[in-house]
This record gives structure tokens, C-alpha cells and sequence, in this order.
């Protein structure tokens, strides 16, 4: 592990570009809160080679999806450099991969020691996402809204555009001269497995491939002040949309009650349950899907919890060097450096 890697542990550490260490990970030990048998799949480098999907084990080592299936003369269902390419392949993709990490070596690199991208590195449509999805949030919204609203019938939809969308642990851009008020907002994100429109509530979980962590970043000042009020260029600033640090294959994990937690230099800022979200997820799919269709590799944002900066007495914004984690204990960590 190089140096810069060690130094990351330390908030307010130097950063630099490339592979950075996950807190949650350890220095090698065994991923936090792992669920037995449990898929994460990840888009990740090792040594500056080419970016791969792979498997990390309970123990956080890294299986190699496309080696290992070789090394077995395994014939893949999908391409193993591509992560959407795994997803639209459905079921029989997913038992291949969870067979290979299983069987995997237990040789391969340490997830501390190899570079982690957005799992979906290179999205072909923008994030969905859904705004004012805990009623809390909603509530302290108000002041952004200029008026007491009554509690949305329907979700609120919005998007972000593809080039917001960062790894679990790259630095978050700032450019003082475009915002000076960026925000954090720690979401779960619903990864799109199966191709559905007009999808019924009663069916909308059997869509769902897997779920990630991801912070919907805002630049508060262009969200509110600027573009006639509407949210799309204050959500889309290039880099503002971590995620990851991989997918749990929805199979492997409950949505409903996932512990949310955002962290400034330390200090807790969000700290809830998706058990308090307004609309569950399969509302916000079938109510998303209505007319519209989804693909495989769609990426929904379900919304954040209270504790965001704008809403606080006084407004705190995140400035050069903050150190942002965004966190969901039962999937992982995002550890973000803004300006870094």
C-alpha cells in the first residue's frame, strides 16, 4: 500500500488521485456488517491495469470475475469488463459471479490495495432521483420552498446528469467560482437489473439487481438562486455524485431497514432508517416506470434524510478539504475529500 493510501486514514490528510482506502475496509480485514455469503460486486483497477468487475469476498479480497472464470473454463453470460453488461445478463449472470467469488482465490488483491470506481462507471442515462422522500427532510425543506406544502401524492422526480457521477472515494470538485455552497446528501441507490415499463408495485422488486450507496451533492446557491428554480444544474456538477463502494445483490439485502449515515470531518450530520422513507421503493419504480421505460444499469437515488447542511441554524456548506463519509452500514462507505 503507498503512502498516500495510509495518510487517507487521517481526516484532513493529504489526498491524492488514484486508489484511496475505505475506512470501513480496514487495512485487509474483513469487510464490516458483511453478510454471509453476500455479493458485492465491484468496477475496480489493480496495479494501473485495466478497470474489471469483480467480487469481494467477506475476507476483502478481490476476485478477478474474468480471470477466474478462465482460469475454470467457464464460458461467461456477460462481458467481464462491464458492469451494466453483467446486470442485463439477469439471474444466471448473478449465479455465475457469486460462484466465482465463492470458489474465487483467496490470493487475490486486498480491496484496500486496489482502485475503486463508480460501480457503474460510465452510465448511458442520467441518475434518477427522488426529492423530499422522508418526511423530515420534507419538512425542513420548507424553507427552500418558501411555503408550508402539503406531503407530495406522488413521488418527486428529478435527474442528475452522467458526468456527476464519481467513485466511492475520489475527491468531489470544487470550483468556488460556479458554487460555494455545496451540500451532502447520503441516499440508498436502486441499481436497475430488468427492462419493465407500466412495472405494478406488486412486481417492481423483482426489477431491482441490487442496491449502493450514493450522495445526491447539491450546489445549494445554483439549486435555489439560479435556472429559474429548477433542480437539474445544481444536482449535476461534474463529480458530485459518489457511489459505491459496490452493489449487494438485492437478493442478498433488505432495503427496509438500512441505517443511513453522513459524516463531515468526523462530525454526524444525517443519521437515519430507510424505514422512514415517504415512498418505498417499489412506489417510486412504478410510479418512475409509468410510461417510462427503464433499462438495465438505471440508477434511482431514493432520496435523503434530514441533517443536511442548507437546513441547519446556521447553513454549513462543505469547503476545500472537508472530509465527506457517506455511509449505509449494512452495504458500505464512501469517503470523499472535497477539492481534493
Amino acid at each position: 500500500m503507498d503512502e498516500s493510501r495510509r495518510q487517507f486514514i487521517t481526516i484532513g490528510a493529504t489526498v491524492a488521485m488514484g486508489a484511496l482506502l475505505p475506512k470501513a475496509a480496514g487495512a485487509g480485514g474483513p469487510i464490516p456488517n458483511a453478510a454471509a455469503g453476500a455479493l458485492r460486486l465491484v468496477s475496480y483497477s489493480y496495479q494501473g491495469g485495466t478497470p474489471r468487475v469483480g467480487a469481494v469476498k467477506t475476507s476483502g479480497r478481490v476476485v478477478d470475475l474474468g480471470a477466474a472464470a478462465k482460469a475454470r473454463g467457464m464460458a461467461l453470460s456477460f462481458d467481464p469488463v462491464s458492469m451494466v453488461s453483467l446486470i442485463a445478463a439477469g439471474d444466471f449472470a448473478v449465479a455465475q459471479a457469486r460462484q466465482l467469488m465463492q470458489e474465487g482465490p483467496e490470493d487475490g488483491p486486498l480491496v484496500a490495495d486496489v482502485r475503486l470506481f463508480a460501480p457503474i462507471m460510465a452510465p448511458t442515462r442520467n441518475v434518477y432521483a427522488v426529492g423530499w422522500n422522508y418526511l423530515e427532510h420534507f419538512k425542513e425543506g420548507e424553507a427552500m420552498r418558501l411555503k408550508t406544502a402539503e406531503l407530495p401524492e406522488h413521488p418527486v422526480f428529478f435527474t442528475k446528469a452522467v458526468n456527476a457521477v464519481n467513485g466511492p472515494y475520489d475527491p468531489i470538485p470544487y470550483d468556488a467560482a460556479v458554487s460555494t455552497a455545496i451540500d451532502w446528501e447520503c441516499e440508498l441507490a436502486v441499481i436497475i437489473g430488468k427492462k419493465g415499463k407500466n412495472i405494478a408495485e406488486a412486481d417492481a422488486l423483482s426489477h431491482v439487481f441490487g442496491y449502493c450507496v450514493i450522495n445526491d451533492t447539491t450546489a445549494r446557491d445554483l439549486q435555489q438562486k439560479k435556472h429559474g428554480g429548477q433542480w437539474f444544474k445544481g444536482k449535476s456538477l461534474d463529480g458530485h455524485g459518489p457511489m459505491g463502494p459496490w452493489i449487494v445483490a438485492a437478493s442478498d439485502l433488505d432495503y427496509r431497514n438500512l441505517h443511513l449515515t453522513t459524516r463531515v470531518n468526523g462530525v454526524v450530520k444525517q443519521d437515519a432508517s430507510t424505514d422512514q422513507m415517504y415512498f418505498k421503493v417499489p412506489r417510486i419504480i412504478a410510479e418512475l416506470s409509468a410510461g417510462l421505460t427503464l433499462e438495465p444499469g438505471d440508477i434511482i437515488a431514493t432520496g435523503t434524510p434530514p441533517g443536511v447542511g442548507y437546513a441547519r441554524n446556521p447553513q454549513e456548506v462543505l469547503k476545500p478539504g472537508d472530509v465527506m463519509e457517506t455511509e449505509i452500514a449494512e452495504i458500505g462507505l464512501l469517503r470523499n475529500v472535497i477539492g481534493g
